[in-house]
């Protein structure tokens, strides 16, 4: 299998395992291109290559980290080692910068000025209640106006004209703050977007992390990610990106932005965005475009459970050593967080719900369950929550926190109510301690045609 550095080898990839599948029938920007990729999604079949798209010169690729499989493969590790490798990545220490060259692929092909018309870009509409064209799947990078680091994010951006997107932004987000620096001084701010990456920089892009996320990336590779200098920003670009937009967000200037299919599971109401006006589009040669499914299991996977995961289980675990593994279930949005813990004090879930909590606004909900609950499995979940929990004595209310502003249950400013739930097994109360158990069976000795 290929070593993995661009997006290009990342499909090469793919497709050894098994987990690339090649559409080659035309299919529409509008609706009907993100139709095919979510069922795709849902049905755990592979990431699609619509090779052939109506109104676009360039392939698009989906659904890249949409699954446990195909996180592992972009890790390069087994995907029961998934979580550990995530929190070797994340740890600062093992952090490994980037390395500024003079050439870069998307450098192959540049328009600027009165040339550029965004329009011409393959960006598709992808649910019916969205508002128009987003780009879903672009990493925006930009630098500190204070310490002069540099940083990855997502940030949604709507089609507003030819040079022109209505570019979202939480509050709580690190370009929130570097806007606001430059607001204070009446000045733009540079940002590049880059488009159809190697899926290490966008992993590393949905983490929260208080250095640039390409040393997260480059923990992620063993090897510093090349980088080369933007044509009209002074930001440090991923050399092997298929295709960059650049620009800046003007200063103090806010438009109307959105609704878009959210992780939420809902479309997104209209938000006061600022607006990012484009200085120039660069593409390599013959280029793959790259979307991002919104509201759907990629985008829960980046924003929520790959980055989020290990910075929750080192927390849970300083407060409580025997907790044995944390799971963040893409089909609650991200806002629930499961643990399981083999309690030795009755005082411990409760604690391990609260340090859930604190590591992460998004965190809603947490469940505390014994070793013997398979986290991964809803239905084991649901049982423990039917058969371990008095909803009088084992639920508690954190009135009054800080989640995320697009929680529909929140209000503007994210705050709301989180809830923990202590469902381990209290031996004291009754005696029920023993579960029904069966044994494996090889179902092909039974059944017709085994």
């Amino acid at each position: 299998m290929p070593m993995i550095h661009d997006l290009r080898s990342f499909i090469s990839s793919l497709e050894s395992a098994g987990q690339l599948v090649r559409i080659k029938r035309p299919v529409d920007l509008e609706y009907e291109l993100a139709d095919i990729a979510a069922a795709l999604e849902r049905r755990r079949r592979p990431a699609p290559l619509f090779e052939v798209v109506r109104g676009s010169q360039w392939p698009i690729f989906s659904s890249a980290v949409a699954s446990q499989a195909r996180a592992a493969l972009a890790l390069g590790c087994e995907r029961a080692k998934v979580v550990e490798v995530m929190r070797h990545a994340l740890e600062p220490a093992n952090g490994i910068p980037p390395v500024r060259v003079e050439g870069a692929a998307w450098k192959a092909n540049v328009v600027t000025g009165d040339e550029v018309d965004v329009r011409q870009l393959p960006i598709p509409t992808h649910a019916v209640g969205d508002g128009g064209p987003f780009i879903t799947g672009g990493v925006a990078i930009s630098n500190d106006p204070v310490s002069g680091r540099g940083n990855l994010s997502f940030n949604r951006m709507q089609v507003k004209g030819p040079c022109q997107f209505g570019f979202n932004i939480n509050e709580w987000r690190h370009l929130r703050e570097f806007l606001d620096v430059q607001e204070a001084n009446d000045e733009p701010l540079q940002v590049a977007v880059a488009i159809g990456l190697d899926p290490a920089i966008m992993i590393a892009a949905g983490a929260r992390y208080d250095d640039d996320e390409l040393l997260i990336a480059g923990a992620i590779r063993g090897q510093g990610i090349a980088v080369s200098r933007g044509m009209t920003v002074d930001v440090d670009i991923p050399a092997e990106a298929e295709i960059v937009i650049e620009g800046y967000l003007a200063a103090h200037e806010r438009q109307d932005e959105g609704p878009l299919a959210e992780f939420h599971g809902y479309f997104g109401e209209l938000w006061q965005s600022p607006v990012f006006y484009v200085t120039a589009v660069c593409w390599r040669d013959e280029p793959v475009f790259q979307t991002l499914i919104p509201g759907w299991n990629e985008h829960l996977y980046l924003g929520n459970v790959l980055p989020r995961e290990p910075l929750l289980l080192n927390h849970v675990q300083h407060v409580a050593r025997t907790v044995t593994g944390l799971h963040i279930p893409p089909y609650a949005s991200g806002f629930t967080a499961i643990v399981a813990i083999d309690k030795c004090n009755p005082g411990e879930p409760k604690n391990v719900a609260l340090a859930a909590f604190a590591a992460h606004v998004n965190i809603k909900w947490c469940i505390v369950v014994d070793p013997d609950v398979d986290i991964y499995d809803p239905a084991d979940v649901m049982w423990a929550l039917t058969t371990r929990v008095d909803w009088s004595h084992d639920v508690f209310y954190v009135p009054g926190a800080q989640g995320h502003e697009m929680d529909p249950t929140a209000n503007g400013r994210g705050v709301h109510t989180k809830i923990g739930v202590d469902a381990t097994a209290k031996k004291e109360r009754r005696g029920y301690e023993e579960r029904v158990r069966y044994n494996v069976v090889d179902l092909s000795r039974y059944l017709p045609g085994g």
